[in-house]
């Protein structure tokens, strides 16, 4: 599960956890305006010393608008993890994201769940993060990661 579209290091990152080991992926990104309001966003840009970030929340696509974004990062992610060696598919998930993540574990057998996402101190701090909250649902290990910066 990723919130962004995937860097070269966060490929690296991901691809690289089990060593040598053949994994696939599949990517759920949910689109950036969807995921938590303005004013959480602008608190984790302040926690984080991001000032012209936080003053910026306000002008990210919401909605219909966010979809396209959403979509070609996602296919950007998908190519980039193939093009590491992996088998990957993936899918823009507007709503409730971790009900399809606990259906795709299901479906698909998975064996562990990764959430590669920006840290979000409140939502943290209250345990109301994906990672958290996706530990309580899908029933395999989850394993939370911060994303590289673009």
């Amino acid at each position: 599960m990723i919130e962004k579209p995937l860097t070269p290091e966060d490929v690296d990152f991901v691809t690289t956890l089990h060593g040598e080991e053949a994994v696939s992926f599949i990517v759920l990104l949910q689109p950036r305006g969807d995921q938590a309001d303005v004013l959480l966003r602008a608190i984790d840009d302040v926690a984080l010393g991001e000032l012209k970030d936080a003053v910026h929340e306000g002008e990210e696509p919401e909605g219909g608008e966010a979809r396209e974004p959403a979509e070609r990062g996602l296919e950007l992610s998908v190519a980039a993890l193939r093009a590491a060696g992996c088998r990957a598919e993936g899918e823009v998930v507007e709503a409730h994201p971790l009900d399809r993540l606990t259906a795709l574990v299901a479906e698909k057998g998975a064996d562990e769940v990764i959430v590669l996402t920006a840290p979000h101190y409140v939502e943290e701090f209250f345990h109301r993060d994906w990672a958290s909250r996706a530990r309580h649902k899908v029933g395999v290990p989850v394993l939370k990661l911060f994303a590289h910066s673009e």
